[in-house]
């Protein structure tokens, strides 16, 4: 197909916008010449009997004679054919690279919702804690603390007790890093 182009000048642009007010008036279309007036009745009747002729023939058939719906010859198979062929063969073509793509597209989405997923786990991953040591104790004090907040000689065996445990778990980080 050829390239179009349109240019618009200043000029049209205003003929259109004075245009745009004014009224235009519409020209007379002149009438036929007598002469030619002889020839169109002719041509008039000429389609009227044709088409009485096609409707009498398609709606009634002659006495005798049934009706018969129309034949459609095919046309020449041999060149349509080969287009056809051609078409379809595209058309297969282009249906498996669609398939293939999809394929890929498919694959692809899980490779990134894999990587994605080993990206969060990496980024969002806690280290290893150890349990704190004495956790128990310390836990029973804050309790007895709770209890007994005007009078905390009462929990001074347990404070001991986590004060043991606590000494131990020291010398056990000690001893480890040796």
């Amino acid at each position: 197909m050829g390239d179009f182009a349109i240019h618009i000048s200043a000029n049209l642009v205003s003929q259109l916008a004075e245009d745009s007010g004014k009224v235009k008036k519409k020209t007379k279309k002149t009438k036929p010449r007598k002469s030619q007036e002889p020839q169109q009745p002719q041509t008039k009747v000429n389609q009227k009997q044709i088409l009485d002729d096609s409707k009498t023939q398609k709606g009634t058939p002659a006495p005798g004679w049934p009706l018969q719906p129309p034949v459609f010859l095919p046309l020449s198979p041999s060149a349509h054919s080969a287009e056809l062929d051609a078409i379809r063969s595209v058309l297969h073509e282009s249906e498996r690279v669609l398939e293939k793509i999809h394929k890929q597209e498919e694959n692809m989405v899980q490779e990134v919702t894999e990587r994605a997923k080993t990206l969060r786990d990496q980024e969002f991953k806690l280290p290893y804690q150890k349990p704190l040591p004495c956790l128990a104790e310390k836990d029973a004090c804050e309790s007895c603390y709770k209890e007994f907040g005007k009078d905390p000689l009462k929990c001074l065996p347990l404070l001991k007790n986590y004060a043991d445990c606590s000494r131990r778990a020291r010398q056990q980080v000690s001893s480890a890093d040796k």
